[in-house]
């Protein structure tokens, strides 16, 4: 370690101790040069990794594919999702359900804030169309319609993103995956802590 980094971290612990506050720089995020195609297929290659259904459908494509993922169950619909893609669905709005009504719901339709390649994962700031968290947390099937432009390349990008949601306080869930936990001897079991069956549908407006 060199003199003048062993000094850094002195001075910076002598003003923690001391209740001086250390400015922290923040470098500024360089948005990724790859093309949005390649970090949206990025996305849906990594969440499938992760055991997540992940579907392609065009804006007018998006009621046929829930039509035929949701077809006979009860749906509940936080405010926010676009009413037009509600019509073939048993949809109910969330009206402040308790814990034990949310489990008489067969699956949860919501949308996500920003979704991220590298990972694989979607990120919930419970904005509109994503609903307080309990809703993506008790039904058995969470599906998350994913707007293409959403998918970031990394988590950075992602972070800066959320920036808004972060200075308002509220809550992120971040979601790679059905719900998942490995006991001692390494069997995996899903649905404990969460959805069963994660379905992404990601939503492109020039579907080819």
């Amino acid at each position: 370690m060199s003199g003048e980094a062993r000094l850094d971290i002195l001075t910076r612990i002598n003003r923690a101790t001391s209740g001086q506050k250390t400015a922290l720089e923040r470098l500024p995020i360089t948005p990724s040069t790859r093309p949005q195609a390649e970090i949206v297929a990025q996305f849906a290659e990594y969440a499938a990794e992760y055991r997540a259904h992940v579907q392609h459908a065009s804006d007018s494509g998006v009621p046929g594919v829930l039509a035929a993922l949701l077809a006979g169950k009860r749906v509940l619909v936080p405010e926010g999702v676009p009413a037009d893609w509600l019509t073939v669905l048993n949809a109910a709005p969330d009206s402040g359900h308790s814990h034990a009504d949310l489990t008489r719901f067969d699956a949860v339709l919501t949308m996500c804030a920003v979704a991220i390649a590298e990972t694989g994962t979607v990120v919930l700031d419970h904005g509109p169309g994503q609903g307080r968290r309990a809703l993506t947390l008790i039904p058995d099937q969470h599906v998350c319609l994913v707007r293409a432009e959403q998918v970031v390349d990394s988590v950075p990008e992602a972070v800066a993103a959320l920036q808004s949601a972060i200075t308002a306080g509220r809550p992120l869930t971040w979601i790679s995956g059905p719900s998942a936990t490995s006991d001692i001897e390494l069997s995996r079991v899903e649905g404990v802590h969460g959805p069963r069956r994660l379905d992404l549908i990601i939503v492109e407006r020039h579907l080819l």
